[in-house]
């Protein structure tokens, strides 16, 4: 059985995912509310996720967020690193380590079929390894200038074909794609 990886994250038009200090307060805008959004909602596709995978940076980030916002889906965080779990998010994230071919091996093993990719330096592990399948980004209209970037050029080339491409009256564009493999399938 295969495991199927997904991404889905915002971006500034810039391709941003967060400021240079890993601001996301450019997210939270009322006129950006996700039912203002039109497209693949975060509540349609987490509901067809087994694991969201992410690195420790994002990890950092959510942990502090009231209330925690993945109740019902395993979250593991991937760092190489000693990491203190707070209490109330004991048997909700596991810490694993491994380059992302063996995560999505271990995962599969498990019984994992589906597994949300996230985080900036993830994503672009994933990607290199050849190991994302679908692409959901959600594009703010918005410039940020600098920030922590969805792309880092580090890896080969991919074709892409678009599953999707919806606009939100309030500017928000998303697209959607599947990465396409070697031969273009």
């Amino acid at each position: 059985m295969t495991v199927k990886c997904s991404v889905f994250i915002a971006a500034s038009v810039d391709g941003f995912i967060a400021g240079p200090q890993g601001e996301l307060d450019w997210l939270i805008r009322p006129e950006y509310a996700p039912e203002k959004i039109e497209g693949l909602s975060y509540a349609e596709f987490i509901a067809t996720v087994d694991a969201l995978v992410m690195g420790r940076n994002t990890f950092e980030t959510v942990m502090t967020f009231e209330p925690w916002p993945y109740e019902s889906t395993p979250v593991i965080v991937l760092t190489h690193r000693i990491l203190e779990m707070p209490e109330a998010l004991q048997g909700k994230v596991r810490v694993l380590s491994g380059s992302p071919e063996e995560i999505v091996v271990r995962l599969g093993a498990e019984g994992k079929r589906h597994l949300y990719i996230d985080g900036g330096k993830t994503i672009q592990q994933f990607l290199r390894a050849g190991l994302i399948d679908e692409l959901t980004i959600t594009r703010i209209p918005i410039l940020l200038g600098a920030g922590i970037p969805l792309f880092d050029g580090s890896y080969l080339l991919h074709s892409l074909r678009l599953i999707a491409s919806v606009a939100s009256e309030n500017g928000v564009v998303q697209d959607r794609y599947q990465v396409m493999r070697g031969n273009g399938s």
